[in-house]
């Protein structure tokens, strides 16, 4: 009886984190709305897709986690010095320019993406294949010509990871919600970018408008800030998406440190079927900075003067 007793101890304690995560009394903002104001981090080195090496595997043990999490530091350490020349120079971005996070996400899962099951991407139709074909060749041979062939994160006009939907990426991973009467603003580190989202439930734009980040609508499901974005530009395609994309967005507190962030991608002409990302971001203490994309975007100008300087050469 006593050992039954130790063991029936034991599980409850383990289970104790398990029910209290996600279950934190949401805060309220002066005009009732739940609090997800705050600086949030996306930082994680768990991996959008399943890797082939975990497949069938939805979730980490936790000492699997840790023997993950510490491969995966040892390779994306860049002040590494081993290997071949080529390698090294591969790093030539040392350790301390990179804040991809060094732990996956809270729940372990060993992928961002949860549905389909089994962590993947749904394979493109033939459409998206044949857009993506087009987007690849149409500009070879070209690249250089003029800053309209450059790509848009080079020209300061938006990153793919900046969303919506929004994405872990190399560095600026912090995002800022502030919340105000009939709004969300969400402002990403990365780059300059600043959703003001209505929650009035007024109608998206009309069909024949398109903007880089599409028009976001808000509104409230219990404690869910639910937000649908419509209205895409072709040229900003999300894994290779269309601009007809329909884009769901989920944020949530998980607890009083973590928001739960779920977005789903609806897009049957480039999809074959709808997909849904989960990441669970975390509060972050650290300060949000201007990137000031503009004022130090060497690299446009730097790569068209080469090639107006190699065009002049007789070699």
């Amino acid at each position: 009886m006593r050992h039954r007793l130790i063991i029936a101890l034991v599980a409850v304690i383990c289970l104790v984190p398990s029910l209290a995560f996600g279950q934190a009394k949401a805060t309220r903002t002066p005009d009732g709305q739940p609090d997800l104001q705050g600086i949030w981090s996306f930082a994680t080195i768990t991996p959008m897709e399943r890797p082939a090496d975990l497949a069938g595997k939805e979730f980490f043990t936790p000492k699997e986690a840790a023997d993950y999490e510490k491969e995966v530091r040892q390779r994306n350490n860049m002040d590494r010095r081993d290997g071949t020349a080529e390698a090294d120079v591969t790093r030539a971005y040392n350790d301390f320019w990179w804040d991809r996070g060094t732990r996956v996400v809270k729940t372990r899962r060993t992928s961002l993406v949860i549905d389909p099951p089994d962590g993947k991407i749904p394979t493109l139709t033939a459409a998206a294949k044949g857009r993506q074909t087009e987007r690849q060749t149409a500009n070879r041979g070209h690249e250089l010509d003029g800053p309209e062939n450059r790509p848009l994160q080079e020209r300061c006009i938006t990153w793919a990871s900046t969303g919506p939907p929004m994405m872990p990426t190399a560095y600026n991973n912090n995002i800022r919600i502030v919340q105000s009467a009939g709004y969300v603003t969400i402002l990403v580190e990365m780059i300059h970018d600043a959703r003001v989202i209505p929650l009035d439930r007024s109608p998206h734009l009309p069909g024949d408008v398109r903007q880089w980040k599409g028009d976001s609508r808000g509104h409230w499901e219990g404690d869910t800030l639910v937000v649908e974005t419509t209205n895409f530009s072709g040229k900003t395609a999300f894994r290779g998406s269309s601009e007809k994309m329909r884009l769901t967005e989920r944020f949530r507190r998980f607890d009083a440190d973590t928001l739960l962030y779920q977005y789903t991608v609806d897009d049957p002409a480039s999809f074959e079927k709808p997909w849904t990302v989960e990441i669970p971001v975390t509060r972050s203490e650290a300060q949000i900075f201007e990137y000031a994309c503009h004022e130090g975007n060497y690299a446009m100008s730097g790569g068209l003067a080469g090639a107006r300087a190699q065009e002049k050469s007789p070699d």
